[in-house]
């Protein structure tokens, strides 16, 4: 979850104390999750995992449906710094895991599937992924269903030639040990 402080206004100038004041800040808490995205795609009916661009409106329209202070005024979001922004971007790219799987070289020249809300819904189900998961930060949900997805899938079977390979391998291995010839 990322908490930021929202500016309300500008820093100003106070000639009597010559000194500059602080504008009123409001604190929300934001977490970008598999429900923050289920908003955005029900009100703007794309996906929002794609490389299509976002418009300024719905870029700021996510940090709405990221915001999880109850009753916060949308018009908070009008207010957001440069800072928040960044903030709020570096948020949403941070991994949130140590965890990583090796790429497949076939996977890699495969089409990319387009990932919306419905579709993590999906692999959740399949997965057997507790739906108290969706409110994770998005990035740890999608690892989770990777490390499912792995974890998942049949233990692959050696091919007659391989297995001959290994079984060579082993044996000529176990007379080096044993200073056998045969």
């Amino acid at each position: 979850m990322l908490e930021i402080k929202i500016p309300m206004g500008p820093e100003l100038w106070d000639e009597e104390k010559e000194e500059f004041v602080e504008p009123e800040y409001k604190t929300v808490k934001l977490e970008h999750s598999l429900v923050s995205i289920y908003k955005w795609e029900s009100k703007w009916n794309k996906p929002f995992l794609s490389s299509m661009d976002k418009t300024p409106e719905q870029n700021l329209d996510y940090v709405r449906c990221m915001c999880m202070t109850q009753n916060t005024d949308p018009e908070i979001f009008t207010h957001l710094s440069k800072e928040n922004m960044d903030a709020i971007t570096s948020y949403i790219q941070a991994p949130m895991t140590a965890t990583t799987i090796a790429e497949d070289p076939l996977e890699r020249n495969s089409r990319p599937e387009i990932l919306t809300a419905e579709v993590i819904y999906y692999y959740m189900i399949a997965l057997n992924i507790p739906f108290e998961c969706q409110k994770w930060h998005l990035n740890q949900l999608l690892m989770l269903i990777k490390v499912c997805s792995e974890k998942n899938k049949p233990q692959k079977k050696l091919s007659m030639a391989e297995l001959a390979a290994r079984n060579k391998a082993l044996n000529e291995e176990r007379r080096r040990k044993m200073g056998s010839k045969g």
